[in-house]
């Protein structure tokens, strides 16, 4: 008898795939500098979760180490984020 695969273990993948999705989303509905907002706070979202989580927990967040993928994703989303607001709207 073989076990069932536990699908669990890539929830915060999912969540930051949604949250960039959602980003997305709003970009081409609302503006672009709110859907930039969104996918910035879901790099940071992909990086708190990376940092905060066991591997074995993160799912598709891992890559590489623990510290080289928060910092990316950490830089990222605050790179996302400033170009978000320093750019004036059109």
């Amino acid at each position: 008898m073989t076990a069932r695969p536990r699908t669990s273990w890539q929830l915060p993948s999912v969540l930051v795939l949604a949250a960039v999705a959602t980003g997305l989303v709003l970009a081409t509905t609302v503006g672009w500098q709110t859907g930039t907002r969104v996918v910035g706070f879901a790099f940071l979202l992909g990086a708190g979760l990376r940092l905060s989580l066991p591997a074995r927990s993160a799912g598709w967040l891992v890559v590489r180490t623990r510290g080289l993928d928060g910092a990316v994703l950490l830089a990222l989303g605050l790179a996302v984020g400033v170009l978000a607001e320093t750019i004036p709207p059109a």
